[in-house]
């Protein structure tokens, strides 16, 4: 193309969880591209809890753990004190079934919702989500910014610990979990982000960087023109 004199054409796009979005609703934005399928009652869950009170953790569809590392963060939610909706894949727990210990079930038992795969954006804009315990996949830290949610990560591989290091570094959104996980660790972070000013300072942040990001997808935003630019230039047929 340069040889025949032609620039090429750059398009920034997204955030996508909001440019997907359609006001008023289709019938095509209820379309769901999950992997499993999702739980709604997480949701109806989330509706009776305080504002600004639960943890929300998802390592997404491909991390894995081991079975302490699994128990490690189950205590360590426990011994926080709050309230949480945790997700549990089958094939989370490496070579093995994800068992949490029956104390631990017992301990939590009127404060914490289990279940295997939930509306993820859904409960990130929900108003009772405060955290988001999780691995820093592109997806997830999109869908992140865009609820307002501050993070707590615990990045495992390609390109998640670049993208941790935006998170805590460069966004100011969130904190990092050592590999070698350890309960007291868990519970700490988690009090740092929802009790004392730091977390404080992180949750304002999370917030502008949804602001921004309604703004930019909204129509008439950047990145929706963008988009609809896309579209017309380079994927509908030319006359």
């Amino acid at each position: 193309m340069e040889s025949l004199g032609l620039a090429r054409k750059v398009y920034t796009l997204g955030p996508l969880p909001l440019l997907a979005r359609e006001d008023p609703p289709t019938p095509c934005s209820s379309i769901s591209l999950s992997l499993w399928k999702e739980q709604e009652e997480c949701l109806r869950w989330l509706d009776g809890r305080d504002p600004g009170s639960v943890v929300y953790v998802n390592f997404g569809s491909i991390t894995v753990m081991t079975n302490e590392q699994l128990e490690e963060f189950a205590w360590g939610l426990a011994n926080s004190g709050r309230p949480f909706l945790r997700i549990i894949r089958r094939d989370l727990v490496k070579g093995d079934t994800a068992v949490l210990p029956p104390e631990f079930l017992a301990a939590t038992a009127d404060r914490g919702l289990m279940a295997s795969w939930c509306p993820q954006q859904a409960v990130l804009d929900h108003p009772a989500v405060a955290a988001f315990l999780m691995h820093s996949g592109w997806n997830s830290t999109l869908e992140a910014m865009c609820g307002g949610v501050p993070v707590i990560s615990w990045p495992f591989f390609a390109d998640q610990q670049t993208n941790c290091r935006y998170q805590c570094n460069e966004w100011g959104v969130g904190m990092e979990i050592d590999s070698n996980v350890r309960r007291d660790a868990v519970e700490s972070l988690i009090t740092e982000l929802m009790e004392v000013e730091q977390g404080k300072e992180m949750r304002r942040k999370a917030m502008e960087w949804r602001d921004i990001a309604i703004e930019v997808a909204k129509p008439g935003g950047t990145s929706h023109r963008n988009f609809d630019d896309l579209v017309r230039n380079v994927l509908l047929p030319k006359n």
